[in-house]
């Protein structure tokens, strides 16, 4: 397993600032920023999954330009 990219980095941190605003909207009742937080973990997923995707493909093509080579 690769080292995780730029869209993974970025989609944890996005989860990650999704949760606390989803938190912080809760405790002082306020729907719009505990929504807002919601949108970001969504979309902080989305783009994790995203940049797994294209390391699985970047590696897989690495593992045949390996085996070509042989």
């Amino acid at each position: 397993m690769g080292l995780p990219n730029r869209d993974e980095m970025e989609g944890k941190f996005d989860q990650v600032k999704g949760k606390a605003k989803e938190s912080i909207g809760r405790a002082i009742d306020d729907p719009e920023l505990e929504n807002e937080g919601q949108v970001d973990n969504s979309s902080g997923k989305v783009q994790e999954g995203y940049g797994k995707a294209k390391r699985k493909v970047g590696e897989a093509i690495e593992d045949v330009g390996e085996a070509i080579k042989r």
